[in-house]
């Protein structure tokens, strides 16, 4: 004996079901919208708010190529007015040669070069007095930038003092005329890589480049200063002193 069971009928979404009765609401398939998209603007002045690549107009981008537009040709003389680099920088070379020889004359300095003080060309000899130390085998960067600092401020404050109310030296001129006075030393620091270590004849070359550079720092900083040419021993004793430490950094 069989059993009948009651099954609802299935409505497909298509509404194609033959068997569903003819007074069933049958469920339509909805049609898919198109996405949100906001109006247009009919007047908009920025180009791309149109989102019409080809109305931009060419004006804003250049009619030639990529780089090449009204902007970019109008600041292109603007490199013909500026400054060379080392120039904005303080750094000029030739003023550092000169400076340079007039130091190489030990019997005669040309203080009129040095009235203009600058650091450059000290901030020179103390990289090549460093190099000349590490091919040495010593690395003493910090040492040698320590003394320099030490040394000037130390010659600064000497000089103002004996000279009293007339001396009209300043710490930055003070730095420079040690730093452009260094140059022998470097020289003995070359020389010192080929004479061999703990003799005698390096002894007698450290003498005479330790004088050399303290008769050219005692001239100029009697001559780019003034009220010290009467205290003109006591300032080279300072220099002596100075340069003697250099001298025995090479040394040593």
């Amino acid at each position: 004996m069989t059993k009948e069971f009651n099954v609802p009928p299935v409505i497909f979404p298509s509404g194609g079901n033959p068997t569903a009765p003819a007074g069933a609401s049958i469920q339509q398939r909805r049609v898919p919208t198109a996405p949100f998209q906001p109006p247009r603007p009919s007047n908009s002045g920025i180009p791309f708010m149109s989102f019409d690549i080809g109305t931009a107009p060419n004006a804003a981008f250049g009619t030639g190529p990529i780089g090449v537009g009204p902007m970019a040709s109008s600041g292109g003389g603007n490199f013909d007015d500026e400054e060379p680099l080392l120039d904005e920088l303080g750094i000029h070379p030739d003023q550092i040669w000169r400076k340079t020889k007039s130091i190489l004359n030990p019997f005669r300095v040309n203080s009129s070069v040095h009235k203009d003080s600058d650091l450059s060309g000290p901030i020179f000899f103390y990289l090549s007095l460093c190099l000349f130390q590490l091919l040495a085998g010593k690395i003493q960067f910090g040492v040698i930038l320590g003394w320099i600092v030490v040394s000037s401020i130390f010659l600064y404050v000497v000089f103002n003092m004996l000279a009293g109310r007339n001396g009209n030296l300043d710490l930055h001129t003070c730095t420079s005329v040690v730093g452009y006075c260094l140059l022998p030393v470097v020289v003995f620091s070359a020389v010192s890589l080929f004479v061999p270590q703990g003799s005698a004849v390096r002894f007698v070359i450290a003498g005479v480049f330790v004088i050399w550079a303290t008769r050219a720092c005692t001239n100029l900083m009697v001559s780019v200063a003034d009220g010290g040419e009467e205290h003109r021993g006591l300032i080279a004793y300072a220099c002596f002193l100075i340069y003697t430490l250099f001298s025995l950094l090479v040394i040593f």
